[in-house]
């Protein structure tokens, strides 16, 4: 069963070279987050209640931007399998232009209207005045956050995960610096609060956006072709809009859907409750799953490189059987720790401090014992959605399996059992896991068809007029 796995040594330190960093990355970008949900804890559930509901367009951002390096890190891992570092500049000038002008329409909205979005996302008005000044600010911060994220995803698919957990390592800190002096007014900077946490997220982002623009045109291991870049020709745009534009839309859509159930939670009776809970457990959940991330954006550089390079079906296969195989037994080894850490820690440690008491608390055991056992099966389907099947890239199906489960199954069911069964909250977080329940055989069907594999290059010459 495991035969896949029997490689050698060198196969698993090269798995690790780019699962690590691509994992401590986003171990430092939740753990901001939860830092976030901490500072912003201390001024009240209806406070954090509030940046949470906030948190929901700028989740959709979010999504828009793993989906710009997704697609994008499909074309890059296979040029960079061929060593075609011309056409990895003109692959990154269309996703930079591109998420440039999405993310400034989102920014252009967030400030000018915050109070109006914010009305959409819960059922208490009190929420979008408490989140409408996050909102404006956090919109400018993605408009930086975009272009830093495209060129991280550059140097991840050409080999090179560390950039972006150093670059998102020193973002943090100072992050976290700024979140202390403005949303508690230390040391003579103004208490701004709610408001303070946005300002600090957006500084912080200007500062990665700087520190890529000077890496560009400083670094050896992805030289910038300034020119291609700025003009990247009509051909890559093709080629851009065929193999990126779906993955862009899956996670765009996807985002959106699991936007939904933070809404579907503001509506429903105990929203503040449901809200402040699903806060604190949708950080915890992401820092159990960092691991995973790494596995799929390891995944996808891995059989994307093989494919640039001509490998075999039978080859690819087998690595992709051996990626999924290793993404399922770290799966399960995660589940029986989280649970053992659950009464241990979680209870009667993290929940009360971040304010989590009775029906909030009760409400986080429910969003943890659920999240926690579905760990190896929201695993399985990261690892071959995003990883096998895009680094393959079988952009169409991966979409179609990423977005049917969601919105055809869990979101629905969980708009049902909430707010019109008005059942009790254990049915609600079951209803939102159902989705991964799906997409895991759906996906398993796919892989084993062997019609994923398909080579999305072509060759684009220096002298291309267009």
């Amino acid at each position: 069963m495991f035969k896949d796995l029997r490689r050698g040594p060198e196969f698993y330190r090269y798995l690790l070279r780019l699962v690590i960093p691509v994992a401590m990355q986003n171990l430092i970008a939740y753990s901001l987050g939860l830092i976030d949900t901490f500072m912003v804890s201390q001024l009240g559930n209806e406070e954090m209640a509030a940046v949470t509901a906030a948190n929901v367009p700028s989740f959709v951002i979010q999504a828009i931007i793993y989906g710009l390096q997704s697609g994008v890190g499909i074309l890059i891992s296979q040029y960079w399998g061929k060593q075609d570092k011309h056409n990895i500049s003109r692959a990154l000038g269309v996703a930079v232009y591109v998420g440039t002008g999405v993310s400034a329409i989102f920014a252009a909205v967030f400030f000018f209207w915050p109070i109006q979005v914010m009305d959409l996302l819960s059922n208490s008005h009190e929420l979008s005045l408490l989140g409408a000044p996050y909102l404006r600010f956090v919109g400018i911060a993605y408009l930086f956050n975009m272009i830093a994220s495209i060129y991280v995803s550059a140097h991840r698919s050409v080999e090179n995960p560390s950039f972006g957990m150093k670059l998102f390592g020193v973002s943090t800190v100072v992050n976290t610096c700024l979140n202390y002096l403005l949303i508690y007014g230390k040391f003579g900077f103004p208490e701004w609060g709610v408001m303070g946490a946005a300002v600090a997220t957006m500084i912080a982002r200007m500062l990665e956006f700087v520190v890529c623009v000077i890496c560009a045109l400083r670094s050896k291991k992805l030289p910038l072709d300034v020119k291609a870049f700025l003009h990247p020709g009509l051909e890559m745009c093709k080629r851009f809009l065929k193999y990126s534009t779906p993955v862009i839309a899956d996670e765009t859509i996807w985002g959106l859907g699991a936007s939904l159930f933070t809404v579907i939670l503001g509506y429903t009776a105990s929203s503040v409750q449901m809200l402040a809970a699903n806060s604190v457990m949708g950080n915890i959940r992401n820092l159990f799953m960092v691991v995973f991330f790494g596995l799929g954006a390891a995944t996808s550089v891995m059989v994307g490189k093989a494919v640039g390079e001509g490998r075999t079906h039978k080859e690819i296969m087998s690595l992709s059987h051996a990626l999924l195989q290793f993404t399922m037994l770290v799966a399960l080894a995660l589940t029986a720790i989280s649970m053992i850490l659950l009464p241990t820690v979680f209870q009667p440690i993290l929940f009360p401090l971040f304010k989590l008491f009775d029906e909030s608390a009760a409400i986080a055991t429910a969003m943890a014992v659920t999240t926690f056992l579905s760990i190896p099966t929201h695993a399985y389907a990261i690892t071959s959605i995003t990883g096998v099947l895009r680094g393959g890239g079988d952009v169409h199906r991966s979409t179609l399996l990423d977005l049917l489960p969601l919105w055809a199954l869990a979101i629905p069911l969980t708009a049902l059992v909430a707010l019109v069964l008005q059942w009790n909250y254990w049915w609600i977080t079951i209803a939102i896991q159902t989705e991964n329940l799906l997409k895991m055989p759906l996906a398993m069907l796919r892989i084993r068809s062997e019609k994923w594999i398909h080579d999305v290059t072509v060759s684009i010459g220096k002298k291309d007029p267009s």
